[in-house]
């Protein structure tokens, strides 16, 4: 019998791990459903089990209460979150956040405390690394090889240039995505799609959690070309750009 080695690395596998994170589906308890059925495993190491271990609590905090995710993830968000939170004293929102600001807003007896500020960027995108080396591992049944670039698509900023890219990367993103197959046995929580390889052999993954958080994660086998792109050598050069896409035009610099 072949012997399983670790998403992550060419380490003998010593347990499974969850992909995305099993405490990112909702309990029977906090959602009337349940949604922690045909859960996604891959093998893992003992150092990549502990180090993702680590995080998942941070992720769920992270994107469970996001503003329109739908109704799943308003009442995990309102159960198991604010359980958590009210068990580190609040302290757990530090980790989530590098710099933060409560907003109330509505009137009279009717109102939404609003939670917005810099998050832990980094943090985000090595746990999105991760799920979707899992996913991969999932899907096709081996380890990826090559270079992942997550883009993480809920998130906002009043940069122009981030702003304009944003718009262009999930309208080129979506449209590729249109026609392809949506992976989970629990979609209202999470699902994955995967577009067909360019030219250049480059694909993408999307990660989407409670239907409104959106992450796309560039694949880059080892095996690709790197890309060439006229309009990304001038904007990253800080010229003028004007890029049309189906119509629209998104401007740069």
């Amino acid at each position: 019998m072949e012997t399983e080695t670790c998403y992550m690395c060419d380490s003998v596998s010593t347990s499974v791990e969850h992909v995305p994170p099993k405490c990112l589906f909702p309990t029977h308890k906090d959602s009337g459903a349940n949604y922690r059925v045909n859960l996604i495993t891959v093998p893992s190491c003992e150092k990549h089990n502990g180090e993702k271990s680590r995080d998942d609590e941070f992720l769920m905090v992270s994107i469970a209460g996001i503003i329109g995710n739908n109704s799943i993830g308003y009442q995990h968000y309102n159960g198991k979150i604010q359980r958590a939170l009210k068990r580190t004293s609040y302290k757990l929102l530090d980790k989530v956040f590098l710099k933060k600001q409560m907003s109330r807003v509505g009137e009279e007896n009717e109102f939404l405390d609003i939670l917005w500020g810099t998050p832990d960027y980094t943090r985000l995108i090595s746990c999105f690394e991760h799920i979707a080396m899992g996913i991969y591992r999932h899907h096709f049944g081996k380890r990826f090889q090559g270079e992942l670039k997550p883009y993480l698509g809920f998130l906002h900023t009043n940069e122009q240039n981030l702003k304009a890219f944003k718009e262009w990367m999930q309208l080129k993103a979506n449209k590729e995505l249109e026609n392809q197959p949506k992976y989970g046995s629990n979609q209202e929580v999470f699902y994955y799609q995967y577009t067909v390889p360019d030219k250049f052999g480059i694909y993408l993954v999307r990660l989407c959690f409670y239907d409104n958080v959106d992450v796309y994660v560039a694949h880059m086998p080892v095996t690709s070309e790197k890309p060439s792109m006229l309009a990304m050598e001038l904007l990253n050069r800080g010229i003028k750009t004007y890029v049309h896409e189906d119509g629209k035009v998104f401007e740069f610099n």
